[in-house]
């Protein structure tokens, strides 16, 4: 079936169903669950080839309301697994029961796509494999390895708990309208860090101070901290280190109890 959007509703629709088969297709569906959330399904292009796959069951959930008339219409079989509601604010602890464990896929809203990482952050003891698409630029952010301008808070934070690949790049021609920018689709799937050894809390706040002013050494960047000692990794800006040089510094400026 090919799902066509409604121009009216002002939203970038993916129309290439053949990428939408692909950004399916990264779910490696062995990951422990059995579950998936689709996050913003509009017409349906990715859900259609979700429901084909026997080995998990998949929810949705949309905000908007005419691509929720229109998903129980054409999609009677997902009529008790639509949550209309913003997935920002709604709680997915009881989604994935009696497993308890989701995948995430969706074409994001790109406006609010960082805070959706955010969220699968703060849920990710649930959620071991995400699949996304994303403007571009942030795409690769969020994929970046140390070193590089691309890198920052998102990278250090989601490459803390999770393996992230850059899985391949779409134009705006596959979307109706087209959009301004040029999209990225990545993979994330869950490491084996159960626990950052440092304190957590901790840790995002120093990633957060480091790069705040990242064009400082950290030496000077992470004055508001208050360092007291001296390292080698003080000499270098935050972009150059790893998620382990971050655990080691949070380590050496939360003092002992």
């Amino acid at each position: 079936m090919k799902v066509r959007p409604k121009k009216h509703l002002g939203q970038h629709f993916l129309c290439d169903v053949p990428i939408a088969e692909q950004i399916v297709g990264l779910l490696s569906g062995h990951l422990n669950y059995q579950t998936v959330l689709e996050i913003g399904p509009g017409m349906g292009v990715l859900t259609q080839f979700l429901l084909k796959n026997p080995d998990y069951q998949t929810h949705v959930v949309e905000l908007d309301r005419e691509s929720v008339a229109y998903l129980k219409q054409h999609f009677p079989v997902l009529a008790d697994r639509i949550y209309a509601e913003d997935f920002l604010k709604m709680s997915i602890e009881d989604i994935g029961k009696p497993q308890n464990k989701l995948a995430v896929i969706g074409n994001f809203p790109y406006n609010i796509s960082s805070q959706i990482l955010f969220k699968v952050l703060e849920n990710r003891d649930l959620v071991p494999e995400v699949v996304g698409m994303f403007q571009k630029e942030v795409a690769q952010r969020i994929a970046s390895p140390p070193g590089g301008r691309e890198y920052g808070i998102l990278s250090v934070f989601m490459q803390a708990f999770y393996t992230i690949e850059y899985a391949f790049s779409v134009p705006p021609e596959a979307f109706d309208p087209p959009p301004k920018v040029q999209s990225g689709v990545i993979h994330l799937r869950r490491n084996t860090v159960a626990q950052l050894e440092c304190d957590e809390k901790r840790f995002f706040q120093v990633v957060k101070t480091a790069f705040n002013q990242r064009r400082k050494t950290l030496r000077n960047a992470l004055k508001p901290l208050g360092v007291q000692f001296d390292h080698p990794l003080l000499d270098l800006r935050a972009e150059r280190l790893s998620v382990a040089d971050f655990v080691l510094l949070t380590n050496l400026l939360t003092p002992e109890q």
